[in-house]
C-alpha cells in the first residue's frame, strides 16, 4: 500500500514543483490562443519594471466558525497513485490534487441525484484539456505501449480513485456511505466496459491490502463489495480467493470472504448464494443458513426445561395472560433451583427469550410486535439480575447463530426499548463472549458493538445540537448541561471498557491466553493483531467523540460550577441576611429591656 500523506503537505510539495516548472498547469483547459506579449520598454529603451497590485487585506474572524460539520486533518489516499504505470497522476503532480478535487467535489455536491453525478464522472475527461486522459476504455496492459511523454492517465481509475477516498474517509464520510455505492453502480451501468475493469482492479488492490488495513475501513469495504455484487447477480470471480479459504478464520482475507457471504445471504437467501459459488466454497454456507426459521432447541427433549419451554412458546403464541405465563416462568425456577443454578432467573429468561425469538422468527416485524407485547416483564429482568440481562442478548444469538445479522438487527431493538443497555452488551460481546480474542474476528460482534456505540455517541451529539439552540430558557440549558455532563461520562466508560477489553487480547494479558498458548504461535499472533486493530479504532472514535462533544461538555461544566458558587452566594448572603436580622432583633430586644429597666 502507499503512503498517505496529509492533503497540506502534498499540496505544498506539488506547488513548489508546479513553481519551479513554470506553473504549467498542463490539465487545465486553455480556452484561448496563448500569445506572447511584447516587453514593455522605459523612458530611456530599458525594460520596464512590471507593476504589482496591492492584495487586499484579509479579516480572518476570531474565532474561526468551521461549519455545520467538525474538521479533522484529511490524507491523500489513492489505490492507483505512484504505481509502476501511471493510470492517475502521481501524489507528486498538481494535477492529482486538482482532478481529485474536481471529482469529489461533484461527487458530493451532486447527492440528491446519483444518476446525474454517475453521468458527470462518466464524462470527466470531456472537461480538462486535451490529452490530459488515455481514450476511455483502454486495456490497463495497453498503458505500456503508450509512447514515453503522452499521458497514460484513465479517466475510469480516475473516478473509481475518487470516490472509494470518500468511502473510505476517516473518521467519517460527507454523506452515507450508500449514496457512494450507488454513485459505483449508477457508473457501472452507464459505462461497463470502461469502469468494470478498474474496479475490479480496487477490489484486487483492498483485498491484497486487508492485512494492513484499518478495521472500521475494511468493513466498510466489506459492506460495500456486498452490496456491489447485490446490484449484479452477485457475480464474481471467488476462484481467485479459493487458496484464502484454506487459512485460519482469523487471517483477515478469511474473515472478509466469510463476512461478505455473510452480507449477501442477508441480502438475497441463502440458497441463491450458493448458486453463485465455486464448489469449495460450500462449507461456508451451513445447512442452517439454508433455513429460513431456525430450529426451536426446546423441540429437543434432551434440552434442559424443554417440557416449559414448549409451554412458554404455546402460550405467547396464543397471546396467554402474565398469570398464565408466570406460573410457567416458576416452575423453570423451581426447578432450576433444585438443580443448584446459582441464578434461577437466567434459565427462565433464556426460555422466555426463545420462545419470543421462534414466535416473531417470521420477519423483524413479526418480532418487534412480540416484543412489544412482553416489554414490560423483559423490562423487569435487567433490575434483578445483570446476567440475566445478558441472557437475553445470549438467547437471540443463539436462535439467529446462522443468522447473525437477525440478531444484530433484533439486539438494536432491543436497546432502543431500553432492555438491555449499552454496557451489558459490551460486557457480553467483549467478556463473556469474547472467546480468547477469536470473536473479534467476526463480522456481527463488530456490527453490533458499533451500532451500539453509534447510539450512544449520536445521543450526545443531539444533546450539544439541542444546547445550542438559541431560544431556549435558563431551566431548559441547566437540565441539558446536567445531562450533557452525565452522559459524557456515561460515554467515556463505555469506550474506556471496549479499549480495556480488547487491549488485554492485544498485549495477550488475558489469563487463559497466557495458559493456552505456549511459546511462539502463529494463533496467538493473530489474536493480537486483531486486539490491536480493534483498540485503535475504538482509541480513534473515542477521540473523535471527544473533540466534537468536549467544548459544550467543558461550557456546561463551567456554567454549572457558576450555578453553583452563585447558588453558594446567595445562600452565604441568606445567612448572612438571617444572622444580622437575628442580630438586630436582639438588639432591638436588649433596647427594649434597657428602656424598661429605666422607666
Amino acid at each position: 500500500p502507499m503512503a498517505c500523506p496529509s492533503v497540506l503537505s502534498a499540496l505544498q510539495n506539488q506547488l513548489q514543483s508546479e513553481a519551479a516548472s513554470g506553473w504549467k498547469l498542463a490539465c487545465i483547459p486553455r480556452l484561448t490562443r496563448v500569445t506572447t506579449p511584447a516587453p514593455a520598454e522605459g523612458e530611456n529603451g530599458d525594460k520596464a519594471v512590471p507593476s504589482k497590485h496591492s492584495f487586499p487585506q484579509l479579516s480572518v474572524p476570531s474565532p474561526v466558525n468551521p461549519g455545520p460539520n467538525a474538521l479533522f486533518p484529511e490524507i491523500c489516499f489513492s489505490l492507483f497513485a505512484d504505481q509502476d504505470v501511471e493510470s492517475v497522476p502521481p501524489t507528486s503532480n498538481i494535477a492529482a490534487s486538482l482532478l481529485r478535487d474536481a471529482v469529489t467535489d461533484t461527487i458530493n455536491i451532486l447527492d440528491f441525484n446519483r444518476n446525474a453525478a454517475a453521468k458527470f464522472l462518466i464524462d470527466v475527461d470531456c472537461y480538462w484539456a486535451p490529452n490530459t486522459f488515455v481514450k476511455r476504455a483502454t486495456a490497463f496492459d495497453k498503458l505500456k505501449d503508450i509512447p514515453e511523454g503522452r499521458s497514460t492517465w484513465k479517466p475510469e481509475d480516475l473516478v473509481v480513485d475518487a470516490v472509494f477516498s470518500q468511502i473510505l474517509r476517516l473518521p467519517t464520510s460527507e454523506h452515507k456511505l450508500v449514496y457512494y455505492h450507488s454513485v459505483i453502480t449508477e457508473a457501472c451501468k452507464i459505462a461497463p466496459a470502461a469502469v468494470a475493469p478498474s474496479l475490479g482492479r480496487a477490489i484486487r488492490f483492498l483485498f491484497r491490502s486487508l492485512d494492513v488495513m484499518d478495521l472500521e475501513l475494511q468493513y466498510r469495504y466489506m459492506d460495500w463489495f456486498a452490496h456491489h455484487l447485490s446490484n449484479f447477480e452477485f457475480r464474481w470471480k471467488w476462484t481467485e480467493w479459493i487458496d484464502e479459504l484454506e487459512r485460519s478464520d482469523l487471517e483477515p482475507r478469511k474473515a472478509f470472504i466469510v463476512g461478505s457471504l455473510d452480507k449477501e445471504i442477508r441480502l438475497s437467501f441463502a440458497k441463491r448464494i450458493r448458486e453463485t459459488l465455486p464448489e469449495a466454497y460450500a462449507p461456508l454456507i451451513s445447512e442452517g443458513k439454508m433455513k429460513d426459521t431456525p430450529d426451536f432447541k426446546y423441540l429437543n427433549e434432551q434440552t434442559p426445561y424443554a417440557q416449559q419451554g414448549n409451554a412458554i412458546h404455546a402460550l405467547i403464541r396464543k397471546k396467554a395472560s402474565e398469570e398464565e405465563i408466570d406460573a410457567v416462568i416458576n416452575e423453570i425456577q423451581a426447578l432450576a433451583s433444585e438443580q443448584g443454578v446459582e441464578d434461577v432467573l437466567v434459565p427462565s429468561t433464556d426460555a422466555y427469550m426463545t420462545s419470543i425469538c421462534a414466535v416473531g422468527s417470521k420477519s423483524l416485524s413479526h418480532v418487534l410486535s412480540c416484543i412489544e407485547r412482553c416489554k414490560e416483564r423483559l423490562l423487569a429482568i435487567g433490575p434483578q439480575s445483570e446476567l440475566a440481562r445478558r441472557q437475553i442478548i445470549t438467547s437471540v444469538v443463539h436462535y439467529w447463530a446462522d443468522h447473525p445479522g437477525t440478531a444484530v438487527n433484533i439486539i438494536d431493538k432491543l436497546l432502543n426499548y431500553t432492555i438491555i443497555t449499552p454496557m451489558s452488551v459490551i460486557e457480553w460481546a467483549l467478556h463473556d463472549h469474547l472467546q480468547h480474542g477469536r470473536a473479534l474476528a467476526q463480522t456481527h460482534i463488530y456490527e453490533m458493538i458499533s451500532a451500539t456505540m453509534f447510539k450512544v455517541s449520536n445521543r450526545m451529539r443531539q444533546i450539544v445540537r439541542a444546547r445550542a439552540e438559541a431560544d431556549l430558557s435558563e431551566e431548559q440549558k441547566s437540565l441539558l448541561d446536567e445531562t450533557l455532563i452525565r452522559e459524557r461520562q456515561t460515554m467515556r466508560d463505555l469506550f474506556n471498557a471496549i479499549i480495556e477489553a480488547v487491549s488485554t487480547v492485544a498485549n495477550a494479558a488475558q489469563d487463559d491466553m497466557i495458559e493456552r498458548f505456549d511459546g511462539d504461535s502463529t494463533e496467538q499472533t493473530l489474536l493480537q493483531q486483531w486486539g490491536a486493530r480493534w483498540a485503535r479504532v475504538w482509541r480513534r472514535k473515542m477521540t473523535v467523540e471527544e473533540a466534537i462533544v468536549s467544548e459544550a461538555a467543558i461550557e456546561a461544566a463551567d456554567v454549572a460550577r457558576e450555578a453553583e458558587r452563585v447558588k453558594a452566594e446567595a445562600q452565604a448572603a441568606e445567612a448572612a441576611a438571617a444572622a444580622a436580622a437575628a442580630a438586630q432583633q436582639a438588639a432591638d430586644a436588649t433596647m427594649e429591656q434597657e428602656d424598661h429597666d429605666v422607666a
